[in-house]
């Protein structure tokens, strides 16, 4: 089973999206965390541990993981996707672009009809 954390800031709209989204994928476990301090869930060092690979949806998040947790992120790949803020939570825009930035690290399975 391969652990995939998804990061936003709030933890609202774009990474529970992702991560309701490719929860459905076969062999991947998913998570979701913010890492602004009034997040839905705030990241800590346990959720950089427990994951696989690390999927930021914005440069910022990326440069605040390096510097929160660089130990924990070691051995970690961290991916930032680009994805804006400007989605509400599952938005069909949102689903389409997460499933297109995710195909490269999940191959067929992102682009499913089925997720």
């Amino acid at each position: 089973m391969k652990r995939l954390l998804f990061v936003c800031a709030r933890n609202r709209l774009r990474s529970p999206s992702a991560e309701a989204v490719f929860a459905g994928v076969d062999g991947i476990e998913t998570s979701s965390a913010g890492t602004a301090p009034d997040a839905e869930c705030v990241i800590d060092v346990e959720m950089v541990e427990w994951a696989d690979a690390i999927f930021v949806m914005e440069a910022r998040q990326k440069k605040f993981l390096q510097t929160r947790f660089a130990e924990a992120l070691k051995d970690k790949t961290v991916v930032c996707l680009g994805v804006l803020d400007r989605y509400t939570y599952m938005q069909p825009e949102l689903v389409d672009l997460l499933r297109q930035k995710m195909a490269p690290y999940l191959g067929r399975a992102a682009s499913s009809t089925n997720l």
